[in-house]
């Protein structure tokens, strides 16, 4: 079976990616920053809007992966809001300062988020050796694992993400994540086994705002703005429609747990 799951960080995005033939969203904040924890707001109005899998990224800021004790203790708040929002899942990832995974605390994580499955997610590609990290990834008891294979695009990690698909050996899911493309999925398919795969497919869209005052600038990077980047419906089943002819099956809609209870209104 194979699994799309899309990136998102608005209701219209979530949206798009269902209409496109996604089986699964990642829901997150503020997606310069790689993706931090959203607002209840947001969890909410997308858990109505949509009848797909609902994972919830949880992050409390962006930046490193090693946390304060203060922003654990926000991760843990986050997980259980999260839960009762209605979420399928939760995306999270704890380092030490060794960059090493945090066994124990997100093992704390995963057994709180229960009955949620849990994705740990790229913090793995920061690790000294993300094969031999995986080992500690599945010791937490997560479900999933979302790779690269410590390079910046999955594309050049093939060899990394099969030896961690190898390894796992259906102990966890091994999700390739980083630059999957409908031109990329195929060979990243054939190269490492894999059979569930993320991808953002954010396009800018000019601001509807006819005003526009000169010289100001609400953050660092200027125009940003009157710039808005989102997910569209027609880039998402381009992607699905390659993942399909790549295995040789329909494969949308397919991923719908025991446990998964469609909340659209």
């Amino acid at each position: 079976m194979n699994v799309l799951e899309i990136c998102v960080d608005s209701v219209e995005s979530a949206a798009a990616a269902e209409r496109g033939g996604a089986q699964r969203v990642e829901l997150c904040s503020d997606l310069l920053e790689g993706g931090i924890t959203p607002s209840a707001g947001q969890i909410s109005l997308v858990r109505r809007r949509i009848g797909i899998s609902l994972f919830v990224m949880i992050r409390p800021r962006g930046g490193d992966f090693c946390y304060t004790a203060e922003e654990f203790a926000v991760m843990q708040r986050d997980i259980r809001e999260a839960r009762t929002l209605g979420a399928n899942g939760i995306v999270l990832g704890i380092l030490d300062e060794q960059a090493r995974v945090d066994v124990r605390r997100t093992k704390q994580l995963v057994e709180l988020a229960v009955p949620l499955e849990v994705t740990f997610h790229r913090a793995i590609d920061m690790t000294p050796n993300p094969r031999i990290a995986l080992e500690d990834v599945i010791a937490t008891g997560a479900r999933r694992v979302l790779t690269s294979g410590g390079a910046a695009r999955v594309t050049r990690g093939l060899t990394v993400v099969a030896g961690m698909v190898e390894a796992a050996k259906n102990r966890i899911v091994v999700m390739a994540g980083g630059g999957v493309t409908p031109r990329t999925v195929s060979r990243i398919a054939k190269a490492t086994g894999v059979g569930e795969f993320h991808a953002s497919l954010t396009t800018a869209v000019a601001s509807p705002m006819r005003y526009r005052r000169a010289g100001m600038a609400m953050g660092k990077i200027r125009g940003r703005e009157y710039l808005r980047f989102l997910v569209q419906e027609e880039k998402v089943r381009e992607l699905a429609d390659a993942m399909r002819r790549s295995s040789g099956h329909d494969s949308k809609n397919e991923e719908r747990g025991p446990d998964f209870v469609s909340r659209r209104v």
